[in-house]
């Protein structure tokens, strides 16, 4: 399966439009037209209507596959361009928001950076096909167990942080005067929804275990970034949320309640390429070391 033919239907698929992937890829439509045409006959299936442009049943399971074709050949191209790159005085960093706690940021040389915070699952996409030096990732976990992240390429994962989860809930709230809180007590509580600026609810759900699509409801969603507004939905009564404690804590309003069962901690992981020796990333390896100064 030739892969500049995959990335072209991946591309209409995503667009619904052969003339707009033409236009994106720098093709005539023609020859998208033929991409996809050889596509097909290479796997002697339809893949696309045309009108409307939509996968067929078969062009939509070769989809399911595409993505992860795709960025393993360009994790793995540029694995291999970093044994012949030059020695950089620049750092590029991508980091999930909640990653970028005083503890990481302070690790970050003082000139050369471009920090750039992305979702979750793209921070070791990013790091693995060399959009970004290095990777900043949170998630929850049980204590010192590592972070459960995709099999994309080789990337070596160090633990720079681990801190105590609070549930933050408003000061009049029935729980908040609580000593702790177990998950089990609020499965059917409304719940804030955001999955860049606090714990996924869908990371909730799964380590309760109960059973699926139960308990952890959505009263409001907030697509935002900033854990401090976050914070200030659930202090307004908008539903509960689950931070780091050193989030979690100090805004008006608001009361951070010990999260004690599961014994879950907040975790942060540096992603490195596990390819050339530090002496071809200066600015890496510098930084990969104030990182683990730091970690208690």
């Amino acid at each position: 399966m030739d892969p500049h033919l995959l990335r072209t239907f991946v591309t209409v698929v995503r667009l619904a439009s052969f003339s707009e992937a033409a236009r994106e890829l720098g093709y005539t439509q023609s020859a998208v037209s033929q991409h996809i045409a050889a596509l097909e006959t290479d796997l002697a299936l339809p893949l696309l209507t045309r009108r409307p442009v939509t996968p067929t049943p078969a062009g939509a399971r070769l989809l399911e596959h595409a993505g992860a074709l795709l960025l393993r050949l360009d994790a793995a191209r540029a694995d291999l361009d970093r044994f012949a790159a030059a020695p950089r005085a620049t750092l590029a960093v991508a980091a999930s928001p909640l990653a970028l706690h005083p503890r990481t940021l302070a690790a970050l040389p003082a000139t050369g950076v471009t920090l750039r915070a992305l979702p979750r699952e793209r921070v070791p996409a990013a790091v693995a096909t060399g959009e970004a030096d290095a990777g900043l990732v949170d998630g929850i976990a049980a204590p010192s167990d590592p972070l459960r992240l995709p099999d994309i390429a080789p990337l070596a994962a160090t633990a720079v942080a681990e801190e105590p989860l609070a549930v933050v809930l408003p000061e009049d709230h029935p729980l908040a005067g609580r000593a702790g809180l177990r998950l089990d007590d609020l499965v059917d509580a409304r719940w804030l929804d955001a999955p860049a600026a606090g714990i996924p609810l869908d990371r909730l759900r799964a380590v309760h275990g109960g059973p699926a699509g139960r308990g952890f409801r959505t009263a409001l969603r907030y697509e935002g970034t900033d854990p401090r507004a976050l914070t200030a939905l659930a202090a307004a009564g908008h539903g509960l949320a689950l931070l780091p404690s050193a989030l979690a804590a100090g805004t008006p309003g608001a009361s951070a309640v010990p999260l004690v069962a599961p014994r879950l901690v907040h975790r942060t992981e540096l992603l490195l390429p596990t390819g050339p020796p530090p002496e071809h990333a200066t600015p890496v390896a510098e930084f990969t070391r104030r990182l683990k100064a730091r970690h208690p």
